[in-house]
């Protein structure tokens, strides 16, 4: 028999069985103690049935905490009395600065949290690298170009306490996905004449060294209006009277030009959330102004949740991609 072992991870409970990863959501913190129990049970009722030595997945998920230290909720900017907020996991065993990820969660930019998204780290985790998770103004409090503001403002804040966090600023990667790959877009590719920059103005150099956009909007008009009017994008912009101009200005499209830095794009090509065309105008006017860049296909892929092989193709492309620019290993 294969071992089982069971490990909480955020809001879910990641439950290894032989060679199957079994995920289950903690809907909300009071299912916490029920789920833990039963991850107890489970583990316990095989734990009899062998004495083989963990794996290699558990076996690292069980050691990742001896690895990181975590700083929560740190308040990297105030705004319509609103604090926002990010999350630090610094590595704590090393001495020279670490390549660092941002990540941004996605959601339309009218719902999701930085705790949801807490899975998604892993990957880079499994990479040796520090994490700033960012959350961000959403329409309920602000509508656009707020998100973009502020996340412009939490790359200031890192590059800004890069050196009391052990943070290489030459090695700063941003990403996110859908909304979240929106806002890793404009984060790393906005220039300061958008006038962007001003709710936190300082002198940090506002540069990242690569962006990894997952299926991220990069032309908000088209989604105003017409046969790609999405209710998300809507109700970002409001009844502003000016919102055409200012979707402009939050659209990646809007800026591109030579010099940017390397960008990645996963898409599946069956989006009906995000249209996968627009990944495709990204990639083909970055190539025309000669950026480095990819798009990879998800064939058949919809919003996200795509298959094993699929996602794992992905973050093998991104790990390679991030590797060429000599960001990674």
């Amino acid at each position: 028999m294969r071992p089982v072992s069971a490990i909480q991870t955020g809001c879910f409970v990641v439950i290894n069985k032989g060679n199957k990863l079994l995920r289950i959501r903690i809907l909300s913190p009071r299912h916490k103690a029920a789920i833990a129990v039963f991850s107890l049970l489970l583990v316990s009722s095989f734990a009899q049935q062998t004495r083989a030595q963990m794996s290699e997945a558990p076996a690292w998920a069980a050691d990742l905490p001896n690895h990181y230290r975590i700083w929560p909720d740190i308040t990297y900017q105030t705004a319509n009395n609103y604090n926002s907020k990010l999350d630090l996991y610094i590595r704590n065993d090393l001495t020279a600065p670490a390549p660092t990820l941002i990540y941004i969660h996605g959601g339309g930019w009218i719902f999701g949290t930085k705790e949801t998204s807490v899975l998604m780290l892993l990957p880079y985790m499994e990479m040796g690298w520090n994490i700033v998770n960012v959350e961000y103004r959403m329409a309920s409090v602000s509508l656009a170009p707020a998100a973009v503001e502020d996340c412009r403002c939490a790359l200031q804040w890192v590059i800004r306490n890069a050196k009391q966090y052990n943070i290489d600023t030459s090695k700063l990667v941003v990403t996110g996905h859908s909304a979240g790959g929106h806002l890793a877009l404009t984060t790393g590719m906005l220039p300061a004449s958008a006038g962007l920059d001003r709710q936190c103005f300082g002198p940090e150099d506002l540069k990242v060294a690569a962006i990894v956009n997952w299926y991220g909007i990069s032309d908000v008009n088209d989604l105003l209006d017409g046969p790609n009017l999405k209710n998300y994008a809507v109700m970002w912009l409001g009844s502003q009277t000016n919102r055409e101009e200012i979707a402009k200005r939050v659209s990646p499209l809007t800026y591109i030009r030579a010099g940017l830095p390397p960008i990645i794009t996963i898409h599946g090509d069956a989006d009906p959330v995000v249209p996968y065309s627009q990944s495709v105008r990204l990639h083909k006017a970055l190539d025309k102004v000669g950026v480095t860049n990819k798009l990879v296909t998800i064939k058949g892929g919809g919003h996200g949740n795509f298959e094993r092989t699929d996602t794992v193709n992905a973050y093998a492309a991104i790990k390679e991609f991030l590797k060429e620019q000599g960001i990674g290993k």
